[in-house]
């Protein structure tokens, strides 16, 4: 498994933790909640959505995307500094070569995404454990 997939199913279990914790606060609006706990859970939600982001980032770098083209998808304004910023995850994770548990974790992901898919949402039977199969 190369390091790029690997980031990619890492960031398809961000992402089904992010959906599972923001169906949650959808779930807790009517709940009585003090006003610290509903901005910490929004907190919470913001930092995983991050994580996200820069696991995105982080897959696209090593599967050799342009910083150029990464930075203004990120909105920013120079490649070097964002190309820095990522440089020691890249170094990291660049040296990962195989994770066993990763491609187990993907059937899971899959089952996860079938549970909770949508009519709106692509129609993929292995969205994730597909990634297995490109390299």
């Amino acid at each position: 498994m190369t390091p790029e997939i690997l980031a990619r199913i890492t960031a398809a279990r961000a992402a089904r933790d992010l959906s599972d914790l923001a169906r949650q606060a959808v779930g807790t609006t009517a709940e009585s909640i003090s006003t610290t706990e509903r901005i910490q859970n929004a907190r919470r939600l913001r930092q995983m959505a991050n994580e996200f982001l820069d696991l995105i980032v982080l897959a696209e770098g090593l599967a050799g995307a342009e910083w150029a083209e990464i930075t203004r998808a990120l909105g920013r304004g120079d490649a070097a500094t964002v190309k820095g910023e990522y440089a020691e995850a890249l170094s990291e994770w660049s040296t990962v070569t195989e994770a066993e548990e990763a491609g187990a974790g993907a059937e899971d992901l899959d089952a996860w995404y079938t549970r909770h898919r949508e009519d709106h949402d692509p129609d993929l039977e292995k969205p994730v454990a597909d990634l297995l199969n490109r390299h």
